[in-house]
């Protein structure tokens, strides 16, 4: 990466704001400024406060001070804590502060709703759709009349509540389902979603040796988190909908693996906790490791939104691949956030990857796709893929390209691992 040149931008003021990029495409801007170190070498010159916490305390034993789940021991006072599927802020937060407080939640206090929606979408007029994808109905207007408001009748005037402890929208069959907490138990069954040969996904477990793909992960070409060119985060609409963006503009990347089943014979209901069990190597001493459920509708798929049928104009979801859920994980915190350890460069590891719960149906018809990546950029620094003491302090030349395997064999079976419902 040649870094001898640096991108031109007006200087910063001296508190925390908006950047001025002066390139339209921040992907290409990121790209320029190099090792993530330049960003004060160059325009922040020590002078943010928070960009220097970043820089001095990289790993979670710092942050833990500043977590609010630290702090959640007991409820006293009753707590509707609303997510939204598509939240490109804060999903995890109301997921983890809502479990946090049912571990002793004996009033009954504590209370969970979660909708397709992205960062306060819950609070928009409708919440019909997000991006392409058409809900079916007013989901906002929805929630705010007969969950919230009941809610507060029921706290504040005592009026009765019938709604139970958690209550989600189901996409793919477009409804609301009522739980009596979250995620449920009843009712499901642990099935794990094996990578296979041939970029197929299937419920059987493979049953050769030492099978595996492989990609060249290089951190001069890093995958894009959307498509290009990635507009600044504020104030351009493209960011509150990325996460619902098509993901046909990577899949045929060469440092993008991607499996898929057959078209499904019957629905597939996943109801909670998603995790990723992802056994990999890396010829360096750390790596990133991204991974992305994603739901492909059918080439055939008919149904068009009511401005297209009206106006002949409108989005055809054909193929279209919907992410469901994905996260990504630094290979140095695969044991503890707190205390990095670097990797043993082609040793096969076990990655438990969180992908959060959702409530989903993958309907007949519709295929289960999974991708691995290494990279997810701007949106995640890179990895220098080189094992540092502190990346946000990493040089030019720390960054190095990385042969990466997936593994997908007996003894070593990726998988994803999914709640399914009435099996």
């Amino acid at each position: 990466m040649d870094s001898s040149t640096p991108p031109c931008s007006k200087p910063p003021k001296e508190k925390n704001t908006n950047f001025e990029f002066d390139q339209y495409d921040t992907y290409a801007w990121y790209l320029a400024l190099g090792a993530i170190s330049n960003a004060n070498a160059r325009y922040f010159h020590g002078k943010l406060p928070t960009w220097n916490d970043f820089v001095e305390h990289p790993n979670h034993d710092f942050w833990k001070q500043h977590s609010v789940t630290t702090y959640l021991k007991h409820t006293t006072v009753p707590n509707l804590n609303v997510a939204g599927w598509y939240d490109q802020e804060d999903f995890v937060g109301p997921t983890r502060i809502y479990a946090a407080l049912k571990q002793t939640d004996t009033d009954h206090l504590n209370y969970f709703v979660a909708g397709p929606w992205n960062h306060g979408g819950w609070m928009g007029e409708s919440g019909r759709k997000l991006g392409d994808i058409d809900w079916g109905s007013d989901i906002s207007r929805y929630y705010r009349t007969q969950i919230l408001a009941p809610w507060f009748s029921h706290w504040l005037h005592d009026k009765p509540l019938t709604e139970p402890e958690a209550v989600t929208f189901e996409t793919g069959t477009n409804v609301w389902k009522s739980y009596d907490e979250w995620p449920p138990k009843k009712g499901m069954t642990e099935k794990k979603l094996y990578l296979r040969t041939g970029s197929k996904l299937s419920f059987e477990p493979p049953s050769e040796q030492g099978a595996f793909d492989s990609y060249i992960s290089d951190p001069a070409s890093p995958v894009p988190y959307r498509n290009r060119p990635i507009t600044p985060t504020y104030p351009a609409p493209a960011w509150t909908t990325w996460l619902v963006q098509d993901q046909r503009f990577v899949e045929h990347r060469p440092d993008v693996l991607t499996w898929q089943t057959d078209p499904l014979t019957e629905d597939v209901t996943v109801t909670g906790d998603i995790v990723a069990d992802l056994f990999a190597s890396t010829t360096g001493t750390d790596s990133d490791w991204i991974v992305k459920l994603i739901d492909v509708y059918p080439e055939d798929y008919q149904k068009i939104t009511e401005d297209y049928a009206q106006k002949g104009a409108g989005p055809v979801l054909n193929g279209y691949q919907l992410m469901i859920a994905n996260e990504i994980l630094r290979g140095r915190y695969r044991n503890s956030l707190e205390t990095p350890l670097a990797l043993t460069p082609n040793q096969v590891t076990e990655y438990r990857i969180d992908l959060h719960p959702n409530d989903h149906v993958f309907l007949k018809g519709h295929r289960m796709m999974v991708q691995v990546q290494s990279t997810w950029f701007p949106l995640y620094d890179r990895n220098p893929q080189k094992f540092v003491d502190n990346i946000y302090k990493a040089i030019d030349a720390d960054y190095e390209k990385a042969t990466q395997r997936v593994y997908r064999s007996k003894d070593t079976p990726s998988s994803i691992v999914l709640p399914v419902a009435g099996k």
